[in-house]
């Protein structure tokens, strides 16, 4: 505690009485300084005990007393000592009037005491106060630390929110409530989620005050990394002491060495993933497993899907390399450097059985930007679920080995569809093209790894294809072949073997691409197509031998047939 004035009225030594203000002795005083201004306001910062001798007062004046004290409370100052016996031999009645009133405290100070004195015991007293809690904030140091060490971060958040007489909270990297103490504070940190997002968008090391004074919530991002890995939370019911805060920063040290793993070590679990992963894709199982260990606990031999993910700029890419239009009119992006051009699409993939085929797996460097959002909103939600998880960046490209129907392939669904919908409401920034997409193969075993890639880089085509953030497998194959009829090149392929057809009708001479379309849906059968167009079947004969001579190809063929049953599908929402 601070010293008060009520402690300097006890101290033995000083021999200070009280003439007024009796109720607010109880004022802490920052500092003891002497003044004989007439208006010392000025050089004034509040909480100091002002010792005067009213040199240059006219202590006498009831009006001018009242507006001196007026000032000095206004300026926050905690009290007025008079030195009595120096020019007045007791405190005049004015200024005790006006203290009175003002309910400033009057503290009179004797002739034997010096104002240097009370400067002494003022300093004493607040060196004191710091010591303890610099002495409170080591031990509370030692207990964090032995906590953190048998606890892990619950014990640490336990002990911390006793330190402060609150609640702590650890947040993820996706702003999720990883632990809180006590529990019921659980759910107070998590309607500070926005909060959380909101601080993890600064540059760390960041902090955040919340709340007013009865609910004061303090927030810290924890690492070192560009992007904080995780956000700590102090709630307590007033501003923190010199111990508290000293408590606080210990646990912000500590959790950030708990949970910031270091750079090398990050990258030598990469580089094992990479070549797990390599493995398991090569056709080789019992080798991913000898060299993955414990890592990935079971993940290796239950049910797993293979995710891929790569932003979109790189689908644009990747669409103008192919002389595809990027999805949704984007432009293309200039051509990357030789040494980091994006795979073409139809780059060939290691099937199952193909052991000699080396995967295109490779270890990188921790993915950055959108990839690193998606693959930390993953990695949280298995580490929430206890999941295991497998994370390897490919050059342009985020490979994920997820547990079939586990949190970290829900979260990963969870995401796409949150892109997908602040697409189509308008939220996402106009232009943006450096969100994830992402494909996800069908389950799989430890056998069929590869079949899962092909799987997982199906599905991701038909997302570029149809600007969807997210295309599991099932729906590929599930799904009609004229959904992968959106494809520019198709719609100009049908466009240009339509157009003979289209500009004879567009003289009115006859309705040759209904009457193709109603012919073709029809299997052929004259009778019905006929009834469909509402003519006579001779007269549709004669259409169909005027679209044989225009087109320069006969219907009976079957490929024509098929060529053409599918320019019509591909150019129906044009026409």
């Amino acid at each position: 505690m601070p010293p008060t004035l009520a402690s300097l009225v006890h101290h033995s030594a000083l021999k200070l009485t009280v003439r007024a203000g009796e109720e607010r002795l109880a004022t802490p005083v920052r500092w003891a300084h002497a003044s004989e201004l007439a208006d010392p306001v000025p050089y004034m910062e509040g909480g100091e005990l002002l010792l005067i001798t009213a040199l240059k007062l006219d202590a006498e004046d009831p009006e001018a007393m009242r507006r001196y004290v007026r000032r000095l409370g206004q300026a926050g100052v905690a009290g007025l000592g008079f030195a009595v016996g120096v020019h007045y031999a007791t405190i005049p009645d004015a200024l005790v009037d006006a203290a009175a009133e003002e309910g400033l405290p009057l503290l009179e100070v004797p002739r034997r005491t010096p104002f240097l004195a009370i400067s002494k015991a003022v300093s004493a007293a607040i060196s004191a106060e710091q010591y303890q809690a610099v002495t409170a904030g080591f031990a509370a140091q030692r207990d964090l630390t032995k906590q953190a060490l048998s606890g892990g971060p619950a014990g640490l958040l336990a002990a911390l929110a006793g330190q402060v007489d609150g609640w702590a909270a650890l947040y993820d990297a996706t702003g999720a409530v990883a632990a809180s103490a006590p529990e019921w504070a659980a759910r107070r940190a998590a309607w500070l989620t926005p909060e959380v997002e909101r601080l993890h968008a600064r540059t760390p090391p960041a902090s955040l005050v919340v709340g007013g004074e009865a609910d004061r919530v303090e927030l810290h991002t924890l690492g070192t990394s560009r992007r904080p890995r995780a956000a700590l939370a102090v709630g307590t019911g007033a501003p923190l002491g010199t111990a508290e805060r000293y408590a606080v920063h210990s646990a912000i040290a500590l959790l950030t060495l708990t949970t910031e793993r270091s750079r090398s070590l990050h990258e030598a679990e990469l580089r094992v993933g990479a070549a797990v992963l390599r493995m398991l894709l090569a056709g080789e199982p019992e080798h991913a497993r000898t060299a993955a260990g414990s890592l990935y606990g079971d993940l290796l031999d239950a049910p797993y899907r293979l995710i891929i993910a790569e932003e979109a700029s790189a689908t644009a890419a990747r669409a103008h390399a192919d002389g595809r239009t990027a999805p949704h009119g984007a432009p293309p992006p200039p051509a990357a450097a030789p040494h980091g051009a994006p795979r073409p699409v139809d780059a060939p993939r290691p099937v199952a059985g193909e052991r000699a085929v080396a995967a295109p797996v490779r270890a990188g460097e921790p993915p950055a930007g959108p990839l690193a959002a998606l693959a930390e909103h993953v990695e949280a939600a298995a580490a929430r679920a206890g999941e295991a998880l497998l994370v390897v960046p490919d050059g342009e490209r985020l490979v994920l080995l997820t547990a079939d129907g586990g949190a970290a392939a829900r979260a990963c669904v969870g995401y796409a569809a949150a892109l997908d919908q602040a697409r189509t409401t308008g939220q996402a920034p106009a232009g943006r093209t450096d969100e994830p997409v992402m494909g996800l193969s069908a389950p799989a075993g430890p056998i069929a790894a590869a079949t899962a890639y092909r799987q997982a880089e199906q599905a991701l085509s038909v997302a570029r294809r149809r600007g969807r953030a997210l295309v599991e497998h099932e729906e590929v194959a599930a799904g009609s072949v004229v959904q992968l009829l959106s494809d520019d090149a198709v719609r100009a392929f049908a466009d240009g073997l339509l157009r003979a057809l289209r500009e004879h009708d567009a003289t009115g001479r006859g309705d040759l691409v209904a009457s193709l379309r109603a012919w073709l849906s029809r299997h052929g059968q004259w009778d019905a197509a006929a009834a469909e167009l509402g003519v006579h079947r001779h007269t549709l004969r004669y259409r169909m031998r005027r679209v044989e001579e225009i087109l320069g190809r006969s219907l009976d063929d079957p490929d024509v047939r098929m060529e053409l049953w599918l320019a019509l599908k591909a150019t129906s929402g044009t026409e």
